[in-house]
This record gives structure tokens, C-alpha cells and sequence, in this order.
């Protein structure tokens, strides 16, 4: 049946089922929006379009009153998207081409870049790569329009990572970067001969085109994971005009391909196809004893070090150090988990049973813990077949009996730290999977790191789990009363047993070292010194160092610094009442460039030499480092300024600062940001490095550098009981060496003497 509606000033012709659109009819509000097309039970579903007053129109798919399908629409200040929709926003594959002639062609989220695509800039520049909520993130090649070009990882638009950086006049540049600067070691290859040969180190090499990657398996539509506000339905009667709206406003490039201040690096790539490139984690070798190589380092795009191969010496050192550099660049702390490696299906078992427990486990009601929720007993347990049964999904891992304990307590504790279920399972289950750091633990257990880097997962040997679940009601009466703990935080306990009888405990942990800022150097501190060293041809960046290798103490603020003994005090209280030795401090430290540039061993006189630095386009400049500018300032918080959603290291409120008359404190890093100081995170302080200078044959003086540093901290390994076996240990070492020197002791002393240490390294000021 045909017929015509009119409602509150609106009018629609066309088919109806009784008094309702169905079918096909055109629909015209007072304002002037039109829309013709297919309508089922007075929702637009199916083909139309529709034109706004504005002079916006969409032509395609349409589903429960929502652009949702494929479907065109145009702008009327020139942009054009082409593609696929869902819940009127542009996801899946598509085409947009901006009023500037900016052109985006690959995969959306929810209106956002993500997964492959191409970006191809009006002045020539291109990226072809992977990106996330709009940003370059993940692998990726951009080429500027003045030939230079870049292969390799990228994170919130910068370059973040290892990567290769090729010069427009032929030269390479090896290494790594941290938020768009170059920052670590790497290796600057010079123009050299033009016959150079380029051998590739990758497994295999792929085009990465718009055509191809896009088929990709891994670039399909992935689960959301962060919540947008979405349209309101498009319906028939009066709230229809306002609510399903597609803003006819124009959309810049800055609101939706930001990259911040790398937008400048991106402001000058040819417009042509790029060269093919590795899909691995390759990089280039130059194979020409003619060309010019320089090992270099850097700390946040400043030069602090550069050896040419006129200082290495022969041709075979200079291509054993070339080709040592080459693993190191390719090397990664901890490295992916796929199909074929031997953690492959461990990691695929502990997803499905942290998906099925935490997902079990978050719809009860939140009450308090009582005493049957401690212990062995307290524990979930469930068999998964791969082919699933009536309680659990198929799994494309192997059989296996899981074990959750203390299920009830550990959703409290990760309430109590505020940590979503979702983000928990999105971090620990999502498709990226997890790493593992390349070397095991003292004790043999193995370390996996989230994609995210905010959690730790350990595996645990029968005696630690023993511990764990023996002081766990302390333990979570201490965290209870103490937020702003420094003991590391545990948020699930399991356990995988295979059909073959192996069993593996894992305990998950918060990562300490999560931040944006690059940890420079970390050290694990016990207030010990016997084998408390570091082998100097052991140490690699990234290597945790020992108590003897510290060669600074830090000055803080007053009110930080008793804050931090205050909590420390109670943490050594804590471990000392639960019989617990072995523990250290974990410290981490992020120099603020260019202060630390002799933390790298150079000369004394280096300090007070202009150094050369490099820039990305060829460029040589100057900087006088005699008199270090800033590098950080305390400042009064600013909640609007700062993210204050906790994080998985954070920990309790915002500290006060003497220096600020009491009042709470952000630390400011000029260039970089300003973040919230906690107890053991952002804590800002200054770092002395006491340096030695002889002054005349029979006499030498005292010199102290200072460098503005950074801190992070925390206590960790709390699973070590002093037992029988701890009392033979300890008795044995007393023979032969010092037992004030010695790491094992009786907790009473050890927590005395691991409390005095830290004072020598956190002196207070007077």
C-alpha cells in the first residue's frame, strides 16, 4: 500500500505495513534532510540515500536506522568516503579522499585507522603500514618526498622501536627510536660505493600495497576494545532528525591521522609505490669494505657517542662489530610467541583459562572475601578439550585441566586496583598474543610479557606457589590498608596441567616498567654484595644491573623521600612478619637528555664540547652542552593535564611536595609531557655519579655529576621463604665469606639491613 504520513512538520510517501514505513518510500523532514530508499517496520534498513541540508549525502547500505553496510558518502567540503560502515561510522575497508587531496586507503575501526592501510599526503609523502585508533602503530614503511625513507615499528604516530632509516643520498642508519627520536645504539652506514650490494636479513620479503595486505587474515575486524559514544537510532517519530545525523562537518587530517609532533617529520614521502621490504623483523647489510660505518648512540636524539671504522681497525673487527650490531638491532628484550615455538601452546591454554575464569568470575556481585576463599582448596577447576564441551569453548590449542585459585580474592584485589576485567582479558587475551623475554630468571622460570607491556606473567615453582597462597590473606590485609605498597602486585594465580601430567603454575603481576618513558638503566637491589656484580662483557642494553655496579645515589624532594621510606618501612615490616628474604628493589631509571651524556663512559672533557648530533634529513648542527638546560621541573598537579586513570604500576594518590609548600605534585618533562607523581612511579630526583679526579700526583678530588633522572621502583620476588634449606644456605656462605655480605640471612636482619641500604642510596638531604 502507498500512502502519505505526515508527523510533527515531517512528511513520508510511500509503501507502509498498516501505519508504518515498509518497503520503498522517501522520507522528508522540516529541516530540509531527505532520505529515499528501502524501509523494514519503520526503520531504515536495506539501499537509499540520503541528503543532509548541509549538502552532505550518502548513497549505500543502511540497517536498523544506522549507515551500516557499504556505501558512499560525500561532503560538502570535497571528502569523499568510499567503503564499508557500521553503526554510522566507517569500519572495515575504505576509501577516503579529504577536501585537501590527503587520501587514506585500507582498514577502519569505529571511524579510526586500524589494521593496514596506505596514507598517501597531498605534498607526496606516503606510509603504508599498520595503524591503531588513528595512529601509526605497529610495523610500518613511510618514504618522505625528498627520498628519504623509513622501515620499521611505529607507536601513537612515532617511530618507536627498531628500525632502518635510509637516507636520500644512499646512507643507512641502524638502530632504535623512542617516540620519533632516535634513542639507543645503532650503526650509520655512509653512501659509499655506488655497486654496494643490499643483501635482506628477513625471512621473506612482501609488497605491502592496499591490494594484497588487505586479504591479510590478521587485518580482518577485531573485537572492540575501547568504548566510543555511539548514534542514537535512526527512528520515524520526532528524536529521528538529531540523533541519526552524519555531521556534515568536515573532518581534519590533525582530528583524524594525529600524529603530534611527528607531524613535521611527516611534512616533507615521494609519491610513488615503495620498494618492497621485509615482513620479518629484516633489515639491510651493505656489503662494501669502502663504505664509512660509524657505530653511534644516542639518548632522545642527542649524539653522545660515535666510533667510525677508522677507530675500530681492521676490516674483519669492523664486520664483526657490524654484524654484532646487526643481532642487536634484531634481538628484542622478549620476542613474539607464534605457531611452532615452544611456548606456543602453553600460551594459547593459560588465554582460554583466564577467559573462562575472569569471564566467570565478573558478573558475581562484589562482597568481601571470607577465610574458605584462601588456600589450595579455593580454586576453580575445569578440563578444556579442543573440542570443547558443555561448560567450555573449542580451542584451537591442545587439551588441558586448568586451575584458577583463589579466584574470589583475586577479583577483589584487581578491583581494588582498579583494573577493568575487560582491559585484563584485552591485554592478556587479545589477538596479539604474548612475548617472552629472551633469558629465564636465576631460578629457571620464564617470563611473558603482555603486547601491551602493562603485565607480567611468571611461572612458578611448586615451593613458590606453596608460599604465595600461604600469605596471601596477609598479603591482601596489606594491600587492603596500604594502596600506595611498593610489593608487587598480583592479580591471578594458575596453574596448566597437560594430558601428558605436566604441570605449570603462573602467577600474573603488574609491570613496574610500564610507561611511555624509555628506561634507561634498571637495577635490582638487595643491600648485598657478594657476586652482587655484573660481568662488564654480560652487560647489553636492558640488562638488569647489581648492587656494586650503582655508582649513583638520588636526592629528592623531602616529602617524596619520606613518603617512600614511610611506605618502605611498613613493606620490610610486612616481609619480615611473613619470614620472607630475597626480596629486592627494582629501580628503574629514564635520564633526562643531555645530562646524561658521560653515563656511557665517555671522556671527563666531553661535557664541555659542542657534540655533533644528526638529523634525520642529512644535517649536521651543533649543540653547546656546557650548560645542560632543564630537563625536569616539579609542578603543582593539575588534574585536567595529567591521565589519572591507573595504571597497572600504579600506585595510591598523587604525593605532596615540600618544595611546592606541601601541595601535590606533576612532574613536567619539557618536550615530553607531564605525568602524575606517585609512590615509585614518575617520583623525579636527581642522580650523583661521584667521579674521581687527580689533581696532582699525591692528591685527587671529588666530582660529582648530576644528572635529572626519572624514577621507578618497586619490591619484588616475595616468594622466598626462609626455610631449612635457607638456615644450611646461610650457614655454609657464613664459613667462607663475610655473612654481613651475603644475600641469604634471617628476614629480622635482612629487612634491617636492606632498609639501611636504601637510605645510603636515598640519602636525605641537610
Amino acid at each position: 500500500m502507498i500512502m502519505e504520513i505526515v508527523l510533527n512538520g515531517n512528511v513520508y510517501f510511500g509503501s507502509v505495513k498498516g501505519k508504518t514505513p515498509h518497503g520503498r518510500g522517501k522520507y522528508t523532514w522540516s529541516d530540509g534532510t531527505v532520505y529515499d530508499g528501502q524501509w523494514e517496520e519503520g526503520k531504515i534498513t536495506g539501499g537509499g540515500r540520503m541528503t543532509w541540508p548541509s549538502g552532505a549525502c550518502y548513497e549505500g547500505d543502511f540497517s536498523g536506522g544506522y549507515l551500516d553496510g557499504f556505501g558512499t558518502m560525500n561532503k560538502p567540503d570535497g571528502s569523499t568516503y568510499v567503503g564499508s560502515w557500521r553503526m554510522n561510522k566507517p569500519h572495515g575497508l575504505g576509501r577516503k579522499r579529504y577536501s585537501n587531496s590527503d587520501i587514506y586507503d585500507g582498514a577502519w575501526k569505529e571511524g579510526a585507522y586500524y589494521g593496514s592501510g596506505k596514507y598517501a599526503w597531498c605534498n607526496g609523502n606516503i606510509y603504508i603500514g599498520n595503524w591503531k585508533d588513528g595512529l601509526m602503530c605497529g610495523r610500518g614503511v613511510m618514504k618522505w618526498v625528498n627520498g628519504d625513507l623509513f622501515d620499521g615499528y611505529w607507536s601513537n604516530g612515532y617511530r618507536q622501536g627498531s628500525g632502518v632509516y635510509r637516507f636520500a643520498d644512499g646512507s643507512y642508519y641502524f638502530g632504535m627510536w623512542t617516540k620519533g627520536l632516535k634513542d639507543g645504539q645503532g650503526t650509520f652506514y655512509s653512501v659509499g660505493n655506488r655497486s654496494q650490494s643490499l643483501r635482506r636479513l628477513g625471512k621473506k620479503k612482501t609488497r605491502i600495497s592496499p591490494n594484497s595486505s588487505f586479504k591479510s587474515e590478521r587485518f580482518k575486524d577485531m573485537k572492540r576494545v575501547i568504548s566510543r559514544s555511539l548514534s542514537e537510532k535512526i527512528t520515524i517519530n520526532g528524536l529521528f532528525k538529531d540523533s541519526g545525523r552524519i555531521s556534515s562537518k568536515s573532518v581534519s587530517l590533525e582530528e583524524e591521522c594525529s600524529i603530534g609532533d611527528s607531524a613535521r617529520e611527516l611534512s616533507t614521502l615521494d609519491n610513488t609505490d615503495i620498494l618492497s621490504h621485509s615482513s620479518d623483523e629484516g633489515v639491510s647489510q651493505i656489503d662494501d669494505d669502502n663504505t664509512l660505518v660509524c657505530e653511534r648512540e644516542y639518548i632522545q636524539g642527542v649524539l653522545i657517542k660515535e666510533l667510525t671504522n677508522n677507530n675500530v681497525g681492521s676490516s674483519h673487527k669492523r664486520e664483526q662489530q657490524r654484524k654484532f650490531h646487526m643481532n642487536e638491532v634484531k634481538k628484542k628484550p622478549s620476542a613474539d610467541i607464534f605457531k611452532g615455538h615452544s611456548s606456543y601452546y602453553l600460551m594459547l591454554n593459560l588465554q582460554a583459562g583466564i577467559r573462562y575464569t575472569v569471564g566467570k568470575i565478573t558478573p558475581v556481585p562484589v562482597r568481601e572475601v571470607r577465610q574458605s576463599d584462601f588456600g589450595e582448596r579455593a580454586r576453580i577447576k575445569m578440563y578444556f578439550p579442543r573440542k570443547g564441551s558443555q561448560l567450555t569453548p573449542p580451542h584451537s590449542s591442545i587439551d588441558f585441566h586448568w586451575k584458577d585459585f583463589c579466584p574470589m580474592v583475586f577479583r577483589n584485589l584487581r578491583e581494588m586496583f582498579k583494573l577493568d576485567a575487560a582491559d585484563y582479558m584485552m591485554s592478556i587475551c587479545g589477538d596479539n598474543g604474548l612475548r617472552e623475554l629472551s633469558s629465564p630468571g636465576k631460578s629457571g622460570s620464564l617470563f611473558y610479557l603482555s603486547h601491551d607491556d602493562k603485565f607480567f606473567i611468571k611461572t612458578l615453582r611448586a615451593s613458590e606457589l606453596k608460599v604465595l597462597l600461604k600469605m596471601l590473606p596477609s598479603y591482601y590485609n596489606h594491600v587492603s590498608a596500604h594502596d600506595a605498597t611498593l610489593i608487587t602486585k598480583f592479580y591471578g594465580l594458575h596453574e596448566i596441567r597437560l594430558r601428558v601430567g605436566k604441570k605449570v603454575q603462573f602467577v600474573v603481576m603488574g609491570n613496574m616498567f610500564y610507561t611511555e618513558l624509555r628506561i634507561h638503566r634498571r637495577y635490582d637491589l638487595k643491600g648485598s654484595y657478594q657476586g652482587r656484580s655484573t660481568n662488564k662483557d654480560d652487560i647489553k642494553d636492558g640488562t638488569t644491573l647489581k648492587d656494586l655496579d650503582l655508582a649513583y645515589d638520588f636526592h629528592m624532594d623531602k616529602s617524596l623521600r619520606d613518603a617512600l621510606f614511610k611506605q618502605i618501612y611498613l613493606d620490610c615490616a610486612f616481609l619480615e612478619s611473613q619470614q620472607i628474604i630475597d626480596y629486592s628493589l627494582l629501580l628503574g631509571l629514564h635520564f633526562r637528555a643531555p645530562e646524561h651524556l658521560k653515563a656511557l663512559l665517555e671522556p671527563p672533557d666531553a661535557f664541555h664540547r659542542p657534540q655533533k648530533t644528526h638529523d634525520d634529513d642529512g644535517s649536521t648542527s651543533h649543540v653547546d652542552l656546557s650548560i645542560p638546560p632543564k630537563g625536569l621541573l616539579l609542578v603543582t598537579h593539575e588534574p585536567s593535564s595529567v591521565n589519572t586513570a591507573p595504571g597497572p604500576h600504579s600506585r595510591g594518590s598523587t604525593l605532596k611536595a615540600s618544595s611546592l609548600g606541601d601541595k601535590e605534585a606533576d612532574v613536567l618533562l619539557p618536550g615530553t609531557g607531564r605525568l602524575r607523581v606517585q609512590l615509585g612511579v614518575n617520583m623525579p630526583a636527581q642522580a650523583n655519579h661521584k667521579v674521581s679526579q687527580m689533581i696532582s700526583s699525591s692528591s685527587e678530588a671529588e666530582l660529582y655529576e648530576v644528572y635529572e633522572v626519572v624514577l621507578y621502583l618497586g619490591i619484588i620476588d616475595i616468594l622466598q621463604e626462609y626455610n631449612t634449606k635457607k638456615k644450611i644456605e646461610h650457614a655454609y656462605k657464613s664459613v667462607r665469606h663475610d655473612p654481613m655480605s651475603i644475600s641469604v640471612a634471617d628476614p629480622k636482619f635482612y629487612s634491617k639491613r636492606f632498609y639501611k641500604f636504601l637510605e645510603r642510596v636515598f640519602p636525605a638531604d641537610t
